[in-house]
């Protein structure tokens, strides 16, 4: 996944758009991109996620209905999101942003076949998960607001 570092100019808008769960992104050039949160997630620059080099990625599995909870910006560089998994060490730079938004039809085809082939889904495992009783969409995080619905 390369991808050449601190090019891209600063986007000139940043959206979160916690209902549908994408990132709405915007240059003063005319471009613009939804970043799904999910992609985001999935492919979250953090150590964690793409290891310490190549082919140390660690597949993420179950994150259809993750959200972005918070996002806090780094410097003059980028941007710090912190998922409803509890995930939040990954530095999305201006340039990673750009690049999500350019490759996200290629990266989607790559991410959906490595799951298949690992036999793995975009849906939370919920077998270890209590129902909640409090009304809730049954969705993970459901209830306290991080299923994006409420």
């Amino acid at each position: 996944m390369s991808h050449d570092q601190d090019t891209a100019a600063p986007p000139s808008s940043l959206t979160v758009h916690v209902k549908s769960r994408v990132m709405e992104v915007g240059y003063e050039d005319g471009a613009a991109y939804r970043i799904p949160f999910e992609l985001m997630r999935v492919y979250s620059p953090s150590a964690e996620v793409m290891g310490h080099g190549p082919g140390q990625e660690t597949l993420q599995v179950g994150k259809m209905h993750v959200i972005i909870e918070s996002m806090e910006p780094v410097g003059h560089y980028g941007v710090k999101p912190k998922f409803s998994d509890g995930h939040e060490s990954g530095i999305f730079s201006w340039d990673y942003i750009a690049w999500l938004g350019q490759n996200q039809d290629a990266l989607w085809a790559d991410y959906l076949a490595r799951l298949a082939a690992a036999g793995a889904s975009r849906e939370p495992d919920l077998s270890g998960v209590a129902t909640d009783s409090g009304g809730g969409c049954g969705k993970p995080g459901c209830g306290s607001g991080g299923c994006g619905s409420h």
